[in-house]
């Protein structure tokens, strides 16, 4: 039996050992507070992609410190602590909702091919489009808009304001281009209206559906989206998989696409180069070398053959493949610059684990495609990257710059719509050839449809195409964390500070390959 004394020193150390508890937690909530402040003045574009980054950033903390699948349950509370909801109706659906996020960033549905997937709790089911008369009206005597319609559409109430009945409307516009007023409006979903080649469309409870089979996985969707109900899978587990395997040590290598120069503002581009070593990455290239490798390629391609379409862009030869098989004969034989880029470093150290870095999400789906997957072990995005830094707590803006000057002006200025149609004239000229190039720039893929049906027709003006899915091209990707006016300005910027003065001497310098032919499919 313990003396009082006993009995009174035992209270007074449990009591100590309570009170270093309590210390610890408040510790712990101050520590996690100063974080999550630093995380709140982070820029996003939109409350979006806030959400998306937030969850990517726990995925990949959690999973990195390998208590993902125990905590898993738990990281919908953590982003929506409630009681009361902040984006939902309530905080149960809130939560759902992130769930469903958490499945994607973990990889999505395994029975779905696609990368992208519509998240249904999440779809507003924003209401239907199509013509509709607005308040603008007039309700004049001319009727033009009812003189101009085909279907006989359009009918007057009492006032004489029109109506159109969206059982006979066909869509075709030409009531809103007869209207003086300019009163009917077409009202299309933010989805429907970015998809340019109508891959998708409303179910009949209002919920959007992707028709997998004419879908590109370029991305416009997702991007325009305002509820974030559109995402692209991820497979940011896989990446850091390959960071945490002992085996890979040195065996690294992070391939980076030239837009990243315009984003991660206000930190420097040699900032992030230092914290994407951080990550574990043992070195970094730039996929921009590839790009000098396709256009030196694809320069000689174009003057063998007299005509071609450009490989660069996966969305686009997607398209070319669902919409215009006919054409697929005419498209480079060129790997694309990060294949290009990838193969080159397999073939220097046959142990390399190639992470290509860049804005596109259909690079994630070229990754297991025949002519890609013996080079390309993973694709993440800048917003999966800048997740990655989040979840190990780097600072970016706060590190040391480190120096990268692999590739040449015009190899970096792919990041942009035109980039490659004055690389590839570059390298004609590098090569003394005479032939005369006379390329055609479609950026998005309405101008790129236009520009392959006339070829199709054989009306095309030109003997080169330069197809980008994307507006502006690479700088106007899905996964870019911006996309400013500025951002071109900014790759042009970068782009000049290449010291390799012409793309012969950039593949030069790399010591790839003397036969450099060899970087094709």
């Amino acid at each position: 039996m313990l003396s009082p004394l006993a009995i009174r020193c035992q209270r007074s150390f449990l009591y100590y050992i309570y009170l270093l508890l309590e210390f610890a937690k408040v510790i712990e909530k101050k520590v996690e507070y100063t974080a999550n402040k630093r995380r709140s003045t982070m820029k996003f574009e939109t409350l979006v992609k806030q959400l998306k980054y937030t969850v990517l950033r726990e995925v990949a903390k959690d999973y990195w410190e390998g208590d993902l699948w125990d905590k898993r349950i738990d990281i919908p509370k953590r982003i929506s602590p409630g009681p009361k909801a902040t984006r939902r109706c309530c905080i149960y659906k809130e939560r759902a909702i992130v769930a469903e996020r958490i499945k994607l960033a973990l990889g999505g549905d395994k029975n779905n091919p696609s990368l992208l997937e519509v998240i249904e709790s999440a779809c507003d089911q924003c209401p239907f489009g199509g013509r509709q008369v607005t308040d603008l009206c007039r309700g004049c005597l001319a009727h033009r808009c009812a003189e101009a319609c085909p279907k006989n559409a359009i009918s007057f109430d009492d006032n004489y304001h029109a109506h159109i009945n969206k059982d006979v409307c066909i869509n075709c516009g030409l009531c809103a281009k007869a209207c003086q007023f300019g009163a009917i409006a077409n009202r299309r979903r933010p989805c429907e209206a970015a998809c340019k080649i109508n891959a998708i469309h409303a179910r009949e409870d209002g919920i959007s559906e992707i028709n997998y089979d004419a879908c590109t996985e370029c991305g416009a969707c997702s991007s325009a989206c305002p509820f974030g109900a559109i995402r692209d899978k991820s497979y940011i587990t896989k990446c850091i998989d390959i960071l945490k395997n002992p085996e890979n040590d040195g065996h690294i290598y992070a391939i980076i696409a030239p837009s990243i120069a315009a984003q991660f503002a206000p930190a420097k581009l040699g900032q992030v180069l230092t914290g994407i070593k951080k990550l574990g990455f043992s070195r970094i290239y730039e996929a921009a070398l590839g790009a000098d490798l396709v256009a030196y390629n694809e320069s000689k391609e174009l003057s063998e053959e007299g005509f071609a379409i450009s490989s660069c862009c996966t969305a686009f030869v997607n398209y070319i493949h669902k919409a215009f098989p006919e054409l697929v004969e005419k498209i480079s034989k060129n790997l694309s610059p990060m294949a290009a880029r990838c193969k080159a470093i397999k073939e220097k150290d046959p142990l390399a684990k190639t992470v290509f870095i860049g804005p596109c999400i259909a690079k994630k789906k070229e990754r297991f495609k025949e002519e890609s997957a013996p080079y390309v072990d993973n694709v993440i995005t800048f917003e999966e990257l800048q997740a990655l830094l989040g979840a190990r707590q780097i600072e970016v803006e706060k590190l040391e710059e480190s120096p990268i000057d692999d590739a040449s002006y015009f190899g970096r200025i792919f990041a942009h719509s035109g980039g490659l149609s004055d690389a590839v004239n570059e390298a004609l000229k590098e090569q003394n050839s005479d032939f005369v190039v006379k390329p055609v720039k479609a950026s998005g893929l309405d101008q790129c449809k236009l520009n392959l049906n006339r070829i199709k027709k054989n009306t095309f003006q030109g003997n080169f195409l330069e197809g980008m899915a994307c507006c502006n091209g690479c700088i106007g990707g899905p996964g870019c964390l911006t996309h400013q006016l500025s951002d071109q300005a900014k790759i042009d910027r970068f782009s000049k500070t290449s010291t390799i003065p012409t793309i012969t001497s950039a593949i030069e310098k790399s010591g790839i390959a003397s036969d450099i032919s060899s970087i094709k499919k």
